[in-house]
């Protein structure tokens, strides 16, 4: 490439080493829990961080404004975020910066940054650096540097974000007095987030003693478990997980009485890891790159296997699957060359979730995505030829549809699944502990979470 090439593709403002003092770094939204507990990480790492949280059709309308409207939905709806949030006036233009993640596949999380660059050129806001968070080499020359500490300090909050999420939503639907277990997240994040900051809470040994005290905490809700239909939320990573992009999906079913079961970040994030070594053996590589894989692989299923572990020692609450019981649940139904997008993962994840008695699913997807068109939608009639039972439904999320014809479309799975759960009124009962005010029964595991 010549000199005047690497210039021009070189040509937008960078973040640089001395920006972490002057400058705000605004981050878009996709998982609350887990995004809290990052941005507590990276504060206490000395960076002026804030998780956006401006939602809305404006956002939807700003997104429209600067990118075209046959782009992927959630680069529509992650840039509109940022802009709208430059142009609230709140920020001093000057010192502000955006970070966005990516992960070097061929689909978005490759692409948002130069569409997000170029927006912000249209929309006046040439001069505001984009801090690229990545792992797979792209953007070296950024000044946002990922140090081990850092590293570990995030991957922890994946696994206690997963963790917290995943107990919630178990609790949740179930719990005697409203609100007890959102306290009990914004307990936990709290308490994780002071370990951080002393830097504990990442090592083995720490990470056991928090998936149990967090498992513990859990299973001593009050509760009452009655009958209700349980439904599974998968789909394209950012429509998956975040609000603004499912239109408030996770709270549209709860007040609809559900159950809901979402797959964790934790999934995602090794299916991007075994996809390294699956590359070389389809297509060929180096052996020590293969090894580093797996090294990294290893890392991941010691500390998931104890969080299946904790969850397991308490009854009431349900563990997920190890990922590598995932990963075979896909055998015979689609290739592990399926990888674009979240590929083979999506299919695997409808397979699990019919395997544990979630037949109720939704496939949430931005309209037009090839991949999730094809390894979502596409694989619904092989699943049901495996379970019959399964009632999956595809909801396109899109910046022409509406959010009524969303929720009439689930609604009518939702009125499938009532009708087969039928007479059922009640559900074994579950082990109820003690009558503590549940402030107290915080209290009580705080003294041993802080020495973990």
């Amino acid at each position: 490439m010549s000199q005047a090439q690497t210039s021009s593709r070189l040509d937008y403002p960078r973040f640089t080493k001395e920006m972490r003092l002057t400058h705000k770094i605004l981050i878009p939204q996709m998982l609350p829990i887990h995004f809290a507990l990052i941005e507590k990480v990276l504060l206490q790492e000395g960076y002026d961080v804030e998780v956006l949280t401006n939602d809305g059709p404006e956002v939807v309308q700003t997104g429209l404004k600067y990118v075209h409207n046959d782009t992927c939905y959630p680069a529509l709806l992650v840039i509109g975020q940022m802009i709208n949030a430059l142009d609230s006036g709140k920020y001093d233009l000057d010192h502000t910066a955006l970070m966005i993640t990516q992960t070097g596949g061929g689909c978005r999380a490759s692409n948002y940054i130069h569409l997000l660059r170029k927006a912000l050129k249209k929309a006046g806001y040439g001069q505001v650096p984009v801090v690229s968070l990545n792992f797979s080499g792209l953007e070296r020359d950024s000044g946002f540097q990922l140090s081990l500490p850092l590293i570990q300090k995030v991957l922890g909050a994946v696994f206690y974000g997963d963790m917290l999420m995943m107990l919630a939503n178990q609790t949740r639907p179930y719990e005697d007095r409203e609100g007890d277990a959102d306290r009990l997240i914004h307990y936990w994040v709290s308490m994780l987030s002071d370990q951080f900051a002393t830097g504990h809470g990442c090592s083995k040994r720490e990470m056991a003693r928090n998936f149990d005290a967090i498992a513990k905490t859990f299973s001593q809700l009050h509760v009452t478990r009655t009958p209700k239909v349980k439904v599974g939320i998968v789909g394209e990573i950012y429509i998956k997980y975040s609000p603004l992009g499912n239109n408030q999906l996770e709270r549209f079913l709860a007040e609809e009485g559900c159950e809901v079961n979402v797959p964790g970040l934790l999934g995602f994030i090794l299916y991007c890891v075994v996809n390294g070594p699956q590359t070389i053996d389809l297509y060929g590589g180096s052996k020590a790159v293969k090894g580093i894989y797996h090294l990294v692989f290893n890392y991941f299923e010691k500390r998931e296997q104890m969080m299946v572990e904790a969850i397991s020692r308490y009854p009431g609450l349900t563990p997920p699957a190890l990922f590598s019981a995932t990963m075979k649940c896909s055998d015979g139904i689609i290739g592990r060359g399926a990888k674009m997008g979240e590929g083979w993962l999506l299919t695997a994840e409808m397979m699990e979730l019919e395997q544990h008695g979630v037949d109720n699913i939704i496939c949430a997807q931005p309209f037009g995505c090839l991949p999730n068109h094809i390894c979502g939608k596409g694989m619904m009639n092989k699943i049901r030829a495996v379970y019959p039972e399964a009632n999956i439904v595809a909801i396109d999320y899109d910046p022409s549809a509406t959010r009524v014809n969303q929720e009439n479309r689930i609604k009518l799975m939702l009125s499938v699944a009532r009708e087969r759960l039928g007479g059922k009124t009640s559900i074994p009962p579950q082990g109820r502990p003690e009558t503590v005010p549940v402030q107290d029964r915080y209290a009580a595991f705080a003294a041993a979470a802080a020495q973990a």
